[in-house]
């Protein structure tokens, strides 16, 4: 279960402390520019160790394509990118080889599977996250052929919520901030947490504008279906909203529905999906992520022969990981569309005759 995608799929590869991560996509259509340097940018816009707001670790997350990719245009073959990891201390984890860390996936990997990486979480950790940013620019890349164009930022920080959404804004930001007004207080809050060695959450507001009318698979392939599970696949991630989302639920049916127009919608609660395909509107995605588990707190925990213990963490780790998780759902929303935008070229007898007849 190391792959994402119908039409168009991201296979995954390789641990936090491990010698590399990777990504092979496949269903690239042969063509597309593959500008390296922009897959590079949003690498660089992921990389940790950036601010004070961010882990320590420092990974310059250099990508290599190994295949699929001919002087600078995809063939059609899959494509696959690998970054190496060069700044691990795996010995920072040696203490925690036999216990559980509260909030971690080691429990249930443990149970699962009987073994475990200890180092950093191994496959479970966020730095997996890294090939999905590759992939997804590569995705973006082919979106932008049709007009499509993806954004975010963070909307909330510890409970302090934006009043406003500014995306150009949120570019500039050390912290993605979409409320410049907004955006000391968030970060106070995050410095404050990790001053006491704890951590805050976040939410990230994610949309994609230029969307043409049609995409997604119902009943069972639905667009705002496969949103949220590429987004509640995101490391920390505990909910997902689709347009208004859980605020929909406290509307009547005549305040919720969105009125048609010879122009369009005149409003979009629906968030730019309707029977579970695109609109043509804006789509809009709420991503809300738990606060980092890696705390510098004493916790209780168990080993892996069932005594009972403290928890005591060391290494580097992100006191919100909302901030970088931003880039990483721009990326999966990307991964998605794309996927979906492939998919839906078979769909009409006209598009199959605008190629081959």
């Amino acid at each position: 279960m190391n792959s994402f995608g119908k039409k168009l799929t991201m296979t995954t590869f390789g641990e936090s402390h491990g010698k590399a991560i990777g990504c092979i996509l496949d269903g690239v259509p042969a063509g597309l520019k593959i500008d390296e340097s922009y897959i590079q940018s949003e690498l660089d816009r992921r990389k940790p160790g950036k601010s004070k707001l961010e882990t320590g670790r420092k990974e310059d997350d250099k990508v290599e394509i190994l295949s699929g990719v001919f002087e600078g245009i995809s063939t059609g073959t899959p494509i696959a990118m690998v970054i190496y990891n060069t700044n691990q201390k795996s010995r920072d984890y040696g203490n925690i080889k036999d216990l559980f860390r509260p909030g971690h996936a080691d429990f249930s990997y443990w149970n699962k599977y009987g073994i475990r990486d200890y180092r950093g979480g191994g496959r479970s950790s966020a730095r997996e996250t890294a090939t999905r940013v590759a992939a997804g620019a590569i995705a973006k890349l082919l979106l932008s052929r049709v007009g499509v164009s993806i954004q975010s930022g963070l909307c909330e920080v510890d409970g302090i919520k934006a009043e406003q959404i500014d995306f150009e804004y949120a570019k500039s930001s050390k912290l993605y901030a979409l409320d410049p007004n907004k955006e000391k207080d968030q970060e106070k809050a995050i410095l404050s947490a990790k001053s006491k060695h704890d951590s805050v959450g976040g939410v990230v507001l994610t949309t994609a504008t230029g969307t043409p009318i049609g995409l997604g698979e119902p009943l069972y392939y639905k667009l705002d279906a496969i949103l949220a599970e590429a987004m509640m696949g995101i490391n920390a991630a505990k909910a997902v909203e689709i347009g208004d989302g859980t605020s929909s639920t406290h509307l009547k049916g005549s305040q919720n529905n969105d009125p048609i127009t010879v122009g369009g919608f005149s409003s979009n609660h629906a968030g730019g999906t309707l029977g579970g395909i695109s609109n043509g509107d804006t789509i809009v995605v709420k991503t809300h992520f738990k606060p980092t588990p890696s705390i510098f707190q004493e916790q209780d925990t168990i080993t892996k022969d069932n005594t009972e213990v403290k928890c005591n963490l060391k290494g580097r780790h992100d006191p919100c990981v909302a901030i970088r998780g931003s880039i990483v759902c721009e990326a999966m929303m990307a991964l998605v569309l794309a996927d979906m935008l492939l998919l839906n070229l078979g769909k009409k007898i006209e598009h199959i005759e605008k190629i081959y007849g």
